[in-house]
């Protein structure tokens, strides 16, 4: 199948089933066998370089660049696949940090678009991205790939590679129709990324989530590093720019790092990082690749600032202990003296009054609500009436642009702006204020 432009791909790309813009339904039987078969037909290209495989319920997009940026630093050609994209889907397939480009994403899927035909196993949209990132990578000849799970563990596409690292980030309440409706259901299901002969590292220290990843290794034979046992963050302040941090891994000692990432929950995805890096490697990455490293670090749509006077600030915070986070970094890091606005939507699913109430917590005096780019997107005035329940001021605006707008206009130099509550929501603030094409 040969596609003369991108365009023409990606409109067999989004001719299949696309579940993370339509709710999947739970799956009495799932199976990751169709991805198997369809990686046979191709030779089995994901067992052509050794992986890391992330996932937890936050934090699993920073730490995955965070890991590929440290490996990259000693001289490894690494691959990463990431998801979801903010503007362009070609974001999710990148070598040395650089996106696949579009004559070569476009000449993948029409190589994708032929086993199709032969084999007949017709794959949702982000199994595709899923063995097209795995392609890639074997074409590209990378010496580790760094792949963040879409969604849980055992059953998520990516689930189809054993990594030689597997980290979990952290566990908490998210996808309750799919996952489980408990942190230990949750976790049962995220473990699985947990293959023999690996070594889990675990960025938490919650007894519940920690027990059940050590099961999990003592049955298929697994080593575990996990947050307060196998390494330690010893120090993890505010500073100018990001935070300061001090980090214990199992091969060094790391005092007053500078990560140009604001947070506290950015300190723990560091070190986490950190200690995949090097339990990959084997050994230590050493004081000057990690320091470079993490004080150049970027992650884009996460506590990130876009501009200033107004200070405009967004993140993909899109569930309740995600919110949390937010809040927290709003209290240490971004202090104003005007008024605090939040342009702010979500998807369906969510716990509305969850979500809204670390923000009012923070001292948000003013919501700008509108609903994000997607079918999943809640009812604005589900949102407001959550707001207001809480006396907070809710404006609701029939679109991102208009609800931006508006709170710039009634912004002075003073005031923050901040853009929160889905990634989808992030992704269209930051194409106006960046000026940014979209291709969603």
């Amino acid at each position: 199948m040969r596609f003369e432009r991108l365009a023409e791909a990606l409109v067999w790309l989004e001719s299949h089933v696309d579940f993370e813009r339509v709710a999947p339904n739970h799956q009495d039987d799932p199976s990751l066998q169709p991805l198997f078969d369809t990686l046979s037909a191709l030779g089995d290209p994901h067992h052509d370089y050794p992986s890391i495989h992330l996932t937890g319920t936050n934090g699993k997009g920073t730490t995955t660049t965070l890991t590929a940026a440290l490996l990259m630093s000693t001289g490894l050609r690494v691959g990463t696949f990431t998801s979801p994209d903010l503007h362009r889907v070609a974001e999710r397939i990148a070598v040395m940090g650089e996106p696949i480009p579009d004559d070569e994403f476009a000449a993948l899927l029409g190589r994708l678009g032929d086993v199709e035909t032969v084999t007949g196993i017709v794959l949702t949209r982000f199994e595709i991205l899923t063995i097209a990132a795995f392609l890639y990578f074997s074409d590209e000849g990378v010496d580790v790939a760094v792949v963040e799970v879409g969604l849980g563990g055992t059953w998520d596409s990516t689930n189809v590679i054993d990594g030689s690292v597997a980290v979990i980030t952290n566990v908490d309440i998210d996808h309750a129709a799919i996952l489980g409706t408990t942190v230990r259901a949750i976790a049962s299901d995220k473990v699985g990324i947990i293959k023999s002969g690996a070594t889990a590292v675990v960025g938490t220290s919650t007894p519940e989530v920690v027990e059940i990843a050590r099961t999990r290794c003592a049955l298929v034979g697994a080593e575990l590093v996990s947050a307060g046992a196998g390494y330690s963050l010893n120090a993890n302040d505010t500073a100018v720019g990001g935070r300061l941090i001090s980090v214990t891994t199992p091969f060094a000692n790391y005092e007053d790092l500078v990560l140009s990432l604001h947070g506290i929950h950015q300190g723990e995805n560091a070190a986490t990082a950190l200690v995949a890096a090097e339990v990959f490697l084997d050994r230590a990455l050493g004081e000057s690749v990690v320091r470079e490293t993490l004080g150049t670090a970027t992650m884009p749509g996460r506590l990130e600032v876009l501009s200033r006077k107004p200070l405009i600030v967004v993140d993909g915070a899109h569930n309740p202990a995600g919110m949390r986070a937010l809040s927290n970094a709003l209290a240490g890091a971004f202090h104003v003296d005007g008024t605090r606005r939040c342009v702010i939507g979500m998807l369906n699913g969510r716990e509305v009054d969850d979500m809204v109430q670390p923000l009012v917590d923070a001292g948000v005096g003013e919501f700008h609500v509108c609903a994000p780019n997607s079918p999943r997107a809640m009812d604005v005035s589900v949102v407001a009436g959550a707001l207001r329940r809480r006396g907070a001021k809710a404006v609701e605006h029939p679109s991102v642009a208009s609800a931006l707008a508006h709170a710039r206009e009634h912004s002075t130099d003073d005031d923050l702006i901040l853009a929160a509550g889905s990634l989808y929501l992030v992704a269209e603030v930051r194409a106006i204020v960046l000026h940014l094409d979209s291709h969603h």
